[in-house]
């Protein structure tokens, strides 16, 4: 007789069921099989790149394939014996539904309206419209090869004067002067750059005489919409400009709104004007010798003409870059920078530039948000197209914490320039701010496309990694940091996650040696994610005293995320006129 309760005996029957019908092997097999595979696809999808999405999907599949297997084992295991009946359909096909129905919650979990929150269009760019452009950069045709700064400033000066209407997208200039002093392909060019139409031409420069040609090429099909050739004098140089911008604007249909091209400034000597366009062509190198030569050539060009307002702008943005790169004292660099950007605007208050160079002063030497604020804006409604507003827009909005503002002001200015590798590495660290960590990765690995050999492009890598939880493969890519502020910046944070703590303390050691005296915001951040609180406000104080930039990245910055509770912390806030 069976003692034991009906309970037990119906339990055990369970038991010996699945057993006999193998459901409990298949099951166990499944495992095991469904763990190497996940392994297998870490092991690939770290050596590839590819999304963390990717294994998430697997994941769910390997899920929902479990209960697949053990309904088919349940009704096949018993020596194959049983056939596929209705009651075996109906919860096969049930448990695909709800796999289905998971897989939709799944993708829909990850939607929000904001674009903070949503894959940025930059990393997938549009399919160019009809009404897009890009300005290669002009050949230089003169003997003397040193009238390379004119054939330069021609080709500047068109897509400046292009990009001022509203309804034409000109690719920027970074991205466009990518192809300099190349054969080029244009059907290959306009796919890069993401536009319709190609203008390229050439300039022959002798004196006072200039001969320009200029041909708009549509790229589908290599077709030569329109072509001419000028022989002028400098003294005509800015009708010629407008001639061509004119024919490019009615050979596209688009319409010219208002006075697009009438409201420049012109200097009433044109070789101010010459002056001015060798000032520029040394500022685009950021050299200290380039700045140096920059200057020169724009105080040159306001000798000739004192009311020249580009010239001023231009010479407020070589002084503040000279203060930015430490070539000079910051305070005097900005010092001279204002005076430049102030009279620039009284000459012109239309002038983009003049409003981006004061934008940049009221950012990054005053931290006067508001005022910075104001002057982006301003430059924005002035042209809505020109991508230097866009950016500092963008890492405006950034340092305030609107991020859907920041990513889309930054996505807007990818649009226009693909090729430039700032502006990917920018949107990467906005993507942090909003835990976008595999986006912003995606944006990092953009940027290192376009300029392998830049400063802080692994760092930023390893930062996403790290924040990822994949240490070890930060730690790889901290080790590739070529320049060694920046590696010294991310061996502290990558040791510490590893719990090599000695490591940890022998790289932070070595970065205080080295840098201590002009990046303490980084120190502070090392000190904030290895938990050390007191150390990091100490950095921080250090940091707000010498005017460290780093500052204005504390918003979004996440390895402060463990202080934010720390009363310190919005004292801090407050103190930089931030938003809590």
């Amino acid at each position: 007789m069976d003692d034991r309760q009906p309970i037990e005996r119906a339990a055990e029957g369970i038991w010996i069921n699945l057993r006999r019908r193998k459901v409990v092997q298949w099951g166990l097999i499944y495992v095991a099989a469904a763990w190497g595979f996940l392994q297998g696809l870490e092991y690939v999808s770290d050596a590839f790149q590819w999304p963390a999405q990717l294994r998430q999907i697997a994941l769910l599949a390997l899920l929902i394939g479990m209960p697949v297997v053990l309904v088919l084992a349940w009704y096949h295991g018993d020596r194959g014996e049983q056939r596929v009946g209705g009651a075996e359909f109906i919860i096969i096909t049930l448990l695909f539904l709800a796999g289905g129905g998971i897989f939709w919650l799944y993708e829909r979990g990850d939607e929000t309206p904001t674009v903070a929150d949503r894959v940025d269009v930059a990393l997938a760019p549009p399919v160019p419209t009809a009404k897009s452009i890009a300005v290669l950069p002009f050949v230089n045709m003169s003997e003397d090869a040193g009238n390379e700064y004119f054939a330069d400033g021609l080709s500047e000066e068109l897509l400046n004067l292009l990009a001022k209407i509203s309804e034409l997208r000109v690719a920027a200039r970074t991205s466009a002067f990518k192809f300099k002093g190349e054969k080029i392909n244009v059907q290959e060019v306009a796919r890069q750059l993401n536009v319709a139409h190609v203008l390229e031409g050439s300039v022959r420069k002798s004196g006072n005489k200039v001969r320009i040609t200029a041909q708009l090429i549509k790229a589908a099909d290599g077709y030569h919409v329109w072509s001419e050739t000028y022989d002028r004098t400098l003294d005509d140089i800015f009708v010629v400009q407008d001639d061509i911008a004119g024919a490019v604007v009615e050979a596209l249909q688009v319409t010219l709104l208002g006075t697009a091209l009438a409201t420049r400034s012109k200097p009433q000597d044109p070789e101010a004007y010459n002056l001015a366009l060798q000032g520029r062509y040394f500022l685009a190198r950021r050299g200290r010798q380039d700045l140096e030569r920059a200057i020169d050539y724009f105080r040159q060009s306001l000798q000739r003409d004192p009311g020249y307002a580009p010239a001023w702008a231009g010479l407020s943005q070589a002084y503040a870059r000279q203060a930015d790169s430490g070539f000079v004292p910051v305070a005097d660099g900005y010092r001279r920078a204002r005076k430049a950007a102030e009279k620039a605007l009284e000459l012109d208050p239309q002038l983009v530039d003049a409003h981006l160079a004061m934008g940049w002063i009221h950012m990054v030497y005053d931290w006067d948000w508001a005022a910075a604020d104001a002057s982006f804006r301003r430059a924005l409604e002035l042209e809505p197209g020109n991508v230097k507003a866009l950016r500092t827009f963008g890492l405006q909005a950034k340092t305030f914490g609107r991020w859907d503002e920041a990513i889309d002001a930054m996505n807007k200015a990818i649009e226009r320039d693909p090729l430039a590798p700032n502006f990917y590495h920018n949107l990467g660290t906005m993507l942090l701010a909003v835990n976008r960590d595999t986006e912003a990765e995606s944006a990092f690995r953009r940027a290192i496309e376009r300029d392998p050999g830049g400063a802080s492009r692994h760092e930023a890598i390893g930062r996403s990694l790290l924040l990822q939880g994949k240490p070890e493969a930060a730690l790889r890519e901290m080790q590739q940091e070529p320049e060694e502020i920046w590696r010294l910046s991310g061996l502290p944070l990558v040791y510490h996650a590893l719990g090599r703590r000695s490591e940890s303390d022998a790289a932070l050691a070595a970065f205080k040696s080295e840098y201590g005296g002009e990046m303490a915001y980084q120190i502070a951040e090392v000190h904030a994610f290895r938990g050390e609180a007191d150390l990091a406000f100490e950095w921080l104080e250090r940091a707000y005293d010498q005017r460290d930039g780093g500052v204005s990245e504390i918003k979004g910055d996440r390895l402060f995320r463990p202080l934010i509770d720390d009363p310190r912390y919005t004292a801090f806030l407050k103190k930089m006129k931030l938003p809590e």
